[in-house]
């Protein structure tokens, strides 16, 4: 019984979806470009883009379900990955359509994103007065209508690091030549987004894990890895042109300068922690290296990396912070929010 169990259990890993993002199986010795290349194609097409919603374009957090939710920053991963093949292609001759495709794909996700905002414009106009959660934009769509999916009461969609990864993003895809905005509403909304990003260094939200405190219990916090990202976005979007190499004057974005020094100085003197309940996260990754890069300080960049991998390596992974009891026995998925002293009385998520 238990042998037929393990064999069965086998034959559903190795039929998971996610199977050929191996890189045992991407990676080969002396192959050609373009055959890396389909290999790669074949991946990010079978795993991805098969999933994309055809009339808005973000992607399910799910693609085994009928779920119909789509968040932003799983997304914008998304894209990003397909932009990355694109870019790739372009040093083939004969794409075979492949990079018009990719291009595209990223494209039709970042105006999906861009639509769900816009559809909230008023939340943002709300949250330059009053930045709390009841105000901010949400961070989670119906993946085929862009309509808004929870409550404020029901999901904590104040994550100023989703918002910034998309500013980040979209300076990157235009720098490549890609034609995200079309108009000048567009315009002054990326704009408006500048604006709300600005203040994250005095601003606590949820955080990357929508959780806010390590102890679970509903409160913000001031987060070293949104503020980080707060800090690259503000850096790459001061100055650039959203039209491009075809734009004018009124089309250039600009930043608050005391703003950004603020948020730089507040990520230095959070760092190596992740905020006053989490000694050290792995939020952080992103943050200090790919796609942010938000710290300049290689000493400070060094200490948090050791303390991330000295603290949170596995045997199969890296836990997201310690004691983090998302999806463990301990955890009661009845209860939205822990009881107060839980993480104190019993040991919660040891991976």
């Amino acid at each position: 019984m238990a042998a037929n169990a393990r064999t069965q259990r086998k034959v559903e890993i190795l039929g998971s979806i996610y199977e050929p993002l191996k890189l045992s199986f991407l990676q080969h010795a002396d192959e050609p470009l373009w055959e890396k290349l389909d290999r790669y194609y074949n991946a990010v097409k079978t795993t991805i883009l098969n999933y994309q919603s055809p009339t808005t374009g973000l992607f399910p957090i799910k693609t085994c379900s009928t779920c119909k939710e789509a968040k932003v920053r799983d997304s914008l991963y998304c894209a990003a990955s397909a932009w990355a093949l694109a870019l790739a292609y372009r040093r083939i001759d004969d794409d075979m359509g492949r990079t018009h495709e990719m291009e595209h794909s990223a494209i039709k996700c970042m105006r999906g994103i861009l639509y769900c905002y816009m559809r909230q414009a008023d939340k943002v106009e709300q949250f330059k007065q009053d930045p709390s959660p009841s105000k901010c934009l949400h961070s989670v769509f119906n993946v085929d209508t862009g309509d808004e999916v929870h409550s404020y009461s029901d999901y904590h969609h104040l994550q100023i690091d989703a918002v910034s990864l998309f500013l980040l993003y979209l300076v990157e895809m235009i720098c490549s030549g890609l034609q995200i905005i079309y108009n000048t509403d567009e315009v002054s909304f990326i704009q408006n987004l500048v604006f709300c990003v600005e203040r994250a260094y005095r601003v606590p939200d949820y955080g990357m894990w929508e959780r806010g405190s390590k102890y679970n219990n509903g409160s913000t916090e001031l987060h070293s890895s949104s503020v980080g990202l707060a800090k690259a976005a503000l850096e790459a979007i001061n100055g650039f042109n959203l039209f491009g190499n075809q734009g004018c004057s009124w089309s250039v974005i600009f930043v608050d300068l005391d703003a950004h020094n603020r948020n730089r100085q507040t990520l230095c003197s959070l760092l190596p922690r992740e905020s006053r309940s989490h000694n050290t996260d792995a939020a952080l990754l992103p943050t200090i290296s790919y796609p942010a890069f938000a710290v300049d300080d290689d000493a400070l960049y060094s200490q948090t990396l050791d303390k991330i991998v000295r603290k949170l390596r596995g045997k199969y992974g890296f836990k997201r912070f310690l004691r983090d009891g998302y999806r463990t026995a301990n955890e009661d998925k009845e209860r939205r929010f822990y009881k107060p002293a839980e993480m104190k009385v019993r040991a919660v998520g040891h991976i």
